[in-house]
């Protein structure tokens, strides 16, 4: 839940909330190997836990923007702060990324914001704490 400019930051990105234009949060279950639906349609097993996952749409970004924030995209790990609506506190988690691809129009123009915009997830690594 994005509430002010600091109820979302990754870690080593600056004034993060600015280089955004949207930002989608996803509270993905993760259920155990026991789980499923018996014969009879009853659906039970084991919820191993609730993982975050936030996706991001950045804006266009200018040459040095997208070169200060490509290596920590693709570090193996980062720190993301966001608000969570149901521990209802800042939360600070471990995440890995997805995949993230940029586009060039205009590449030999002067036009500063000549990378398109583009997403990337954010994934949690371990489960979200209960309350």
């Amino acid at each position: 839940m994005l509430i002010n400019k600091d109820s979302l930051k990754v870690r080593g990105i600056d004034n993060f909330t600015s280089y955004i234009t949207e930002v989608e949060y996803g509270y993905n279950k993760l259920w155990g190997s026991d789980s499923g639906r018996n014969l009879a349609g009853t659906n039970s097993g084991t919820l191993v836990g609730i993982f975050p996952k936030i996706k991001v749409s950045f804006r266009k970004l200018s040459q040095q923007e997208l070169e200060a924030i490509a290596p920590i995209l693709d570090n193996a790990t980062q720190w993301v702060t966001y608000y969570d609506p149901v521990l209802k506190r800042l939360y600070e988690m471990d995440t890995y990324t997805g995949d993230w691809a940029t586009a060039n129009r205009n590449t030999f123009s002067n036009v500063a914001h000549a990378n398109e915009s583009f997403d990337i997830s954010f994934i949690a690594n371990r489960k979200r704490p209960s309350r």
